[in-house]
């Protein structure tokens, strides 16, 4: 393995847990709602949340490529 690919791991988990989560969460309230205006609002809502979760999981694997394996000793 890379030098820094086992650091890659536990945020590629954690961000694949939290689509998923949300996926199987407004998944199964789209599935119970009857009506299709709420369906369109809660069917936007893991769009929204996925590009988010995604959009931070790429900033946080150029962070431990670009060196700073521990970002938390920065504060």
């Amino acid at each position: 393995m890379k030098k820094h690919t086992k650091k890659m791991i536990a945020p590629i988990l954690a961000a694949l847990g939290v689509l998923l989560y949300f996926a199987l969460y407004f998944g199964v309230l789209i599935f119970l709602i009857p009506s299709v205006a709420v369906k369109v609002i809660l069917g936007a809502f893991p769009l929204i949340f996925g590009a988010i979760v995604v959009a931070v999981l790429i900033q946080r694997i150029r962070e431990i490529k670009g060196g700073e394996e521990d970002d938390l000793s920065q504060y």
